[in-house]
């Protein structure tokens, strides 16, 4: 059986292997390629579709839309000059109201209700003057298609319609409509930026690496077919049921990127260290493969592993990122083992040129070279190291202070968005509640007014409670609307909704479950505590699924435990370090309520996967020359080619920055800086101090631990 496995592994950089693998791999772009660009189309960028159906605020959402007979998008126009409105500012909305009432102004989208048999748009015949004169409301309906592209179109020929007012009148659309279209714009501009800018940075960076004109083209080009593989796997997985949204892409494509340069570096490095012992390139790529090959597919297979475990998350964003990101993995193993060992094989030595490795050349790295330098000081005095070490990381992790998930969707882009403007521009006058109201939903027809009686009594939330009401299902359901004083998209508004709920719980005219309270504010109220959810069920198990698959591959138990507890210390520290760096450089409001489990599993899969890199070579150097010495030849051997990873790794991650979405940059940054840290610090110090001042130890119980020391000279 290991000898069949031995075959397949090696087989992709034999005489005949690589022309079979690059000819199917060409085939299977024929296949999935087309796909690929369509991915776009599939995404679900709406709030309300990532949580589950069972979810308060969504079933609200599914009352209300029954009671409208579709579903339907709440919208605001919000004019305002600061002076006061003229006359001719009035007479220039109403003539909005008119040209978005009758054809051709009407949105192909916006929303049509019936009037004496008659179907006219859903908008309202006329504005909702402000109190202080300076401000008028429009609300009107967008009828939801479940196509993100009509809502932006929707929203764009309102825009266009109401921008065309007098000389100083200030006219935004925001509410439900122009908060989806602002988000729908900057994910629909996601994939290309992303994609140019990760290609950008990869071709530079190996370049740098492998200082070669040539070379650098063989992995950029193997990472490009297994990013097209994934994204086209991705489009039929989205079609099929599967909750993908652009913020999920992005990640996905990222992480492709940084994975598959990764695996490359490990492939190349070991083939370019056997060309150095051997004439055939076939036989330093079958040794090259039986070596990394096994510590790439258990380092991919963990990632895949810890991936998978978000598809237990509430969140379906989070959930559908889970079985996405792990077919973007296991398409940059397999690529990186089969496409790559092809391409290298029929290019062969010169393709490093200048620097082309032959037979005999220079020292190796086992006893040459800055980290067998760097590992001799620190093996004279591991104790101080990693006691030191550990305290500088600890002083990192006290960044958490400053921690807290004040990000919210009024506050999520980076830069100025018209539906923001429009929030700011409507709570100047209105209550800042009215771009979002809140839908109560009733049950049980004889609970209507003790209901509408408990919400109006809520003066410091409820700013006003809607007199009309809609009636469904013969009667029996009950749904009408109020204003939160708060701004709707605010944490004291998400606040406001627990409130509610417990207040008509604790009524005894209500009771418990038989009101349900809807709209954006309950919508992100829930995602929050479904985020809170998943962190507590998943962080965890994320961690025991890591310390298996390092107890199985190490077959040690005191070797995972040090190895997971620096990969918690290093999250940590990255978290921290993100969040002081959030708070007093970026002046971010807050974090994103999902950074924490998203970090965590990229930080912790990510940095197991250098751990494994490194104990995978140390083990095989201990089997020879003990475990001290086993540690500081694998520490000289692949310290090059791990620091190279990461730098790679980090600056993918980085790329995430260059978007105007803040959670996707404080992603970028706290991966792109936990993956430095833990490359350049804790795989290069910290882990190796441990195991020099735990000795053999670190084995138990294998017997590896009773392996002879080599004295290190």
């Amino acid at each position: 059986m290991r000898a069949k496995l031995s075959k397949l592994i090696v087989f992709p950089g034999s005489k005949v292997g690589r022309w079979v693998v690059l000819v199917a791999w060409i085939l299977a772009m024929g296949v999935i390629g087309p796909a690929s660009g369509k991915l776009e189309q599939v995404q679900k960028n709406e709030t309300a579709s990532w949580l589950p159906s069972n979810v308060e605020s969504v079933k609200a959402l599914n009352a209300v839309n029954a009671a409208q007979k579709s579903e339907t998008i709440p919208t605001l126009i919000v004019f305002g000059r600061s002076s006061g409105l003229t006359a001719i500012d009035k007479r220039a909305i109403e003539s909005d109201i008119a040209t978005l009432s009758t054809p051709p102004g009407i949105p192909k989208s916006l929303a049509t209700k019936t009037v004496k048999g008659r179907s006219v748009p859903a908008i309202a015949p006329l504005p909702v003057y402000s109190k202080d004169g300076k401000a008028a409301l429009v609300p009107l309906e967008l009828k939801s298609t479940g196509k993100g592209e009509d809502i932006l179109n929707s929203v764009d020929q309102i825009r266009k319609v109401v921008h065309q007012g007098p000389p100083g009148l200030e006219a935004k659309v925001t509410g439900g409509g122009g908060f989806s279209a602002d988000a729908i714009k900057v994910f629909g501009n996601i994939d290309g930026t992303l994609l140019y800018a990760t290609l950008g940075l990869v071709f530079i960076l190996l370049i740098i690496i492998y200082r070669s004109p040539i070379f650098w083209a063989i992995p950029l080009f193997s990472v490009i077919f297994a990013e097209a593989a994934t994204r086209g796997i991705a489009y039929f997985m989205a079609k099929n049921g599967l909750t993908l949204n652009g913020q999920s892409a992005g990640i996905m494509s990222v992480l492709v990127f940084g994975a598959g340069t990764d695996y490359a570096l490990l492939v190349v490095s070991r083939y370019r260290e056997e060309l150095r012992k051997m004439d055939s390139k076939f036989d330093a790529m079958a040794i090259a493969l039986r070596r990394a090959g096994p510590a790439i597919i258990a380092s991919a297979g963990t990632v895949i592993l810890a991936l998978l475990c978000l598809t237990l998350a509430e969140v379906n964003g989070t959930a559908g990122l889970g079985p996405a990101g792990a077919i973007g993995v296991a398409c940059a193993m397999i690529a990186m083992l089969t496409l790559l060992p092809a391409l290298l094989t029929i290019f062969g030595r010169r393709a490093f040129w200048p620097f082309i490795p032959h037979v005999g050349d220079g020292g190796t790295d086992e006893t040459h070279g800055a980290w067998r330098k760097l590992g001799e000081k620190i093996v004279k005095r591991p104790r101080s190291v990693w006691i030191g070490t550990l305290v500088g990381l600890l002083v990192l992790c006290a960044g958490m202070t400053q921690f807290s998930t004040g990000l919210t969707q009024g506050n999520t882009f980076r830069g100025e968005v018209e539906s923001v403007q429009g929030q700011e521009l409507l709570a100047k006058s209105f209550p800042a509640g009215s771009t979002a109201a809140v839908n109560i939903v009733v049950t049980d027809p004889s609970k209507v007014a003790a209901t509408r009686s408990e919400i109006a009594a809520q003066r410091s939330i409820i700013a006003a409670v809607a007199p009309q009401a809609q009636d469904l299902r013969n009667g029996r359901t009950t749904v009408f609307n109020a204003t939160l004083v708060q701004d709707p998209y605010s944490e004291a508004a998400f606040a406001s909704i627990g409130t509610l709920r417990s207040s008509l719980a604790a009524n005894p005219s209500i009771g418990k479950g038989a009101v349900l309270i809807g709209g954006s504010s309950a919508i992100e109220s829930d995602l929050r505590d479904a985020n809170e959810r998943d962190n507590l069920l998943i962080m965890p198990l994320v961690l025991l699924v890591v310390f298996l698959i390092l107890i199985l591959l190490l077959r040690a138990v005191v070797m995972p435990l040090l190895l997971v507890g620096t990969v918690i210390v290093s999250f940590f520290a990255a978290l921290g370090t993100g969040a002081m760096v959030f708070e007093w450089i970026f002046h971010f409001p807050g974090s994103d309520p999902s950074l924490l489990l998203l970090s965590f599993i990229f930080l912790v899969a990510l940095g197991v996967d250098y751990n494994i890199f490194l104990m995978a070579r140390t083990r095989e150097e201990t089997h020879k020359h003990g475990t001290r010495m086993g540690m500081l030849r694998g520490l000289a051997v692949t310290g090059s080619v791990i620091t190279s990873a990461g730098i790679v790794l980090a600056g993918t991650f980085a790329v995430l920055g260059v978007l105007p979405l803040v959670p996707l940059t404080q992603i970028g940054f706290v991966i792109a800086f936990g993956v430095l840290l833990d490359t350049l610090i804790v795989r290069s110090i910290l882990v190796p101090a441990l195991v020099w001042d735990v000795g053999p130890n670190v084995w138990w119980p294998s017997k590896l631990k009773d392996q002879p020391e080599e004295e290190i000279k």
